[in-house]
């Protein structure tokens, strides 16, 4: 990264932005070492690791930022430190602040910020468990995304070979906190269940029905996914991206490719843009019914399901229809889209609108009429906007328990910025909204492609990327339908990445599930459970 002089460091930011770091710069004369303003709405500093948690409670109080991700890199060859980086977002004025942090390479220790942002625990505690980073003051600095039993190793070191292999794990496995009283007992779910999902491991503590507490333990198929991308051309990081999370694929490419656009300098065609906001919604379309459909099936309400399934798979064929596959993948490249809507697939798209719309609306009220189904999810697993703040809760799950936030909106990617669209918001924050959140979120998607398709420009599908420079940072961002997804590379030479870290909401959201099911009964889990719909593959990575 190339030092900025403050004067063409303000003239390049967004107002806002540049009116807050004028602030900072102010307040932390000095103890600011460099400033870099890569792009206008992407700011990075350098600080002392000391004055992490000052300009973290500046930005918070101050400015209406957000902590949206934290993550570690190693470059101990080109900066002799290991770094830290803590992303903060700042949705009002629609940037971010990126803070880097150096730790020396023979004894790295990070001071945790999660005391004051609980937001960032597991984050912090991947740093631990990857690059080996302790962490200071954490409330709870056990294993996170390395499970006991694993040997010492820290796999996201540059002298971790991923070719590696490693000794059988005969470590400790994990132990579970004992929660104790007269009438406690506890029921374990998992981590290998009867459903066609991924592990993960839930541990109810219970007294009667109630649920006093629920403990969680993931991460255990681990692809190590961010390694890879350190091993690929960066154009093969493509297809990689579209990989780690199988319902949103073609979200998690947009954003990897946005991340290499901006890193490039590359400006994608106007149509490009266009059909990658068509791609993404159709992703949004069919999840949120099927979310739908689900939900009712975890209350016994099988006949909706069976509706929602249907209009599902209207969707997944005209994706086949449209891109060549039901999941849109192969669909997104560097610089574009690989595949254009020719008169005839507009027109099937439009066909789908309109009987979706249609068919759509009596699901909804079908789903209305049934009392019993809405006796099941009202009050049912409620996150108090309080808790999901704290959280950092992002996506459908925030948006139904008072966070109005939504990257279209607030850091308009793609063609946002040429539709109009409402973000529907609840402060109930129980089943019911959810399903609430993704139905209103159904009706907004269908308009977003209408609208789009009306707008639809003339012109090229994709730009031609080349080799991009190296020692190079972007961050590139999506509104995936569960949330906010992140994708933040360091180019190499030979046209390879550095680093790419990677943020799925599911990482985000997982930890309010244990909140959520305070209260209620074991039976009421599964519903509660599907009304996050959170990632394990995503989590994992």
């Amino acid at each position: 990264m190339s030092s900025s002089g403050s004067k063409s460091f303000s003239a390049a930011l967004k107002p806002g932005l540049r009116r807050a770091m004028e602030a900072l710069a102010k307040q932390f004369r000095g103890r600011i070492t460099r400033v870099d303003a890569p792009r206008p709405d992407e700011v990075y500093l350098d600080a002392d690791p000391v004055m992490a948690g000052a300009l973290c409670s500046t930005l918070y109080k101050k400015h209406g930022a957000r902590l949206a991700g934290v993550f570690a890199e190693d470059a101990r060859t080109s900066e002799r430190a290991f770094l830290v980086y803590q992303i903060y977002a700042l949705d009002a004025v629609g940037g971010f602040v990126v803070v880097r942090l150096a730790l020396p390479p023979e004894d790295p220790a990070l001071a945790s910020l999660t005391s004051a942002v609980p937001a960032v625990n597991w984050q912090e505690r991947e740093i631990q468990d990857w690059f080996g980073i302790r962490l200071l003051g954490h409330s709870n600095p056990r294993r996170c995304a390395m499970h006991d039993d694993w040997p010492p190793v820290h796999p996201m070191r540059k002298d971790f070979d991923l070719r590696a292999t490693l000794p059988p794990f005969r470590g400790e496995r994990h132990k579970f906190r004992e929660v104790e009283g007269e009438g406690v007992f506890q029921v374990p779910v998992g981590p290998v269940h009867a459903g066609i999902i991924e592990p993960g491991h839930f541990l109810f503590s219970v007294a009667g029905e109630p649920v006093l507490y629920l403990q969680l333990r993931l991460f255990y198929v681990h692809k190590g996914t961010e390694k890879l991308f350190e091993s690929l051309l960066i154009p093969h990081g493509v297809r990689l991206a579209e990989s780690i999370s199988g319902d949103s694929g073609f979200a998690h490419a947009t954003a990897f490719c946005h991340a290499v656009e901006r890193a490039a300098g590359v400006e994608i065609p106007a149509r490009a843009r266009a059909l990658r906001t068509i791609c993404l919604e159709l992703e949004r379309l069919y999840n949120h019914v099927a979310d739908i459909g689900a939900i009712c099936t975890d209350v016994a309400f099988v006949t909706a399901n069976m509706h929602a399934m249907r209009l599902k798979e209207r969707v997944l064929r005209t994706n086949e229809h449209l891109t060549g596959n039901r999941l849109l993948r192969g669909m997104a490249c560097l610089g574009g889209v690989r595949f254009d809507f020719d008169a005839g697939r507009i027109g099937a798209l439009s066909g789908l609108l309109d009987e979706l719309g249609n068919e759509f609306n009596d699901l909804v009220e079908i789903i209305r009429s049934h009392s019993g189904t809405r006796d099941r999810l009202e009050t049912t697993g409620v996150l108090s906007p309080k808790v999901a703040r704290d959280l950092g809760i992002v996506g459908v799950a925030g948006r139904a328990s008072g966070i109005d936030r939504d990257m279209r909106r607030d850091f308009p990617h793609d063609f946002y910025d040429e539709v109009q669209f409402t973000v529907p918001v609840f402060s109930e924050g129980d089943v019911q909204r959810r399903l609430a959140v993704r139905r209103e979120e159904v009706y907004q998607a269908i308009s977003i492609i209408r609208q789009t398709l009306n707008k639809l420009p003339d012109g090229p599908l994709r730009t031609e990327v080349r080799e991009v420079p190296p020692d190079r940072v972007a961050l590139g961002f999506v509104e995936g339908w569960r949330g906010e997804i992140f994708h933040w590379v360091h180019t190499a030479p030979g046209n390879r990445l550095a680093r790419c870290k990677v943020k799925d909401p599911s990482l985000q959201n997982w930890p309010a599930l244990s909140e959520a099911i305070l209260g209620n009964i074991i039976p009421d889990f599964p519903v509660v459970n599907k009304s996050f719909n959170l990632s394990y593959s995503g989590t994992d990575r």
